[in-house]
């Protein structure tokens, strides 16, 4: 117990405090228990949606398709980053392409991630307000 960090210790003390409500304990572990082969999925999409350029492309698309090269003077970014960014997220289901030609259009696929981001930020502007 000598070789023991005082994090180490933390933990070890921190499983001898009771448990006072075992029935809600063992409920929420269960429903959590439930949720765990999609937890790594939804950190993934969260590590998505954590990047500012993907969430103003997700916007911008909101309401009308746009091509890259639009996409690209919106966001201020190179043909080739934006065709990164809109990469990632095609690949997640959450954009259409449309090839016309030498243009590629894109628009959002996923109306219940457009109602999801927009509620984040109706959220958000009632904590800032």
């Amino acid at each position: 117990m000598a070789n023991v960090s005082a994090m180490q210790r933390e933990r070890i003390d921190a499983c001898k405090i009771p448990c006072f409500d075992h029935d809600k304990v063992n409920t929420i572990k269960a429903r959590l228990a439930e949720d765990e082969n999609h937890l790594p999925e939804l950190a993934g999409l969260y590590k998505l949606l954590g990047n500012t350029t993907r969430l103003k492309i997700l916007l911008a698309l909101s309401t009308d398709e746009l091509c890259v090269c639009d996409i690209a003077h919106v966001l201020g970014l190179s043909i080739a980053a934006t065709s990164h960014q809109l990469k990632l997220l095609r690949d997640q289901g959450w954009l259409k392409k449309r090839d016309d030609g030498k243009m590629v259009y894109y628009r959002l696929h996923s109306a219940d991630l457009l109602k999801a981001l927009k509620g984040d930020l109706n959220m958000l502007e009632a904590r800032l307000g």
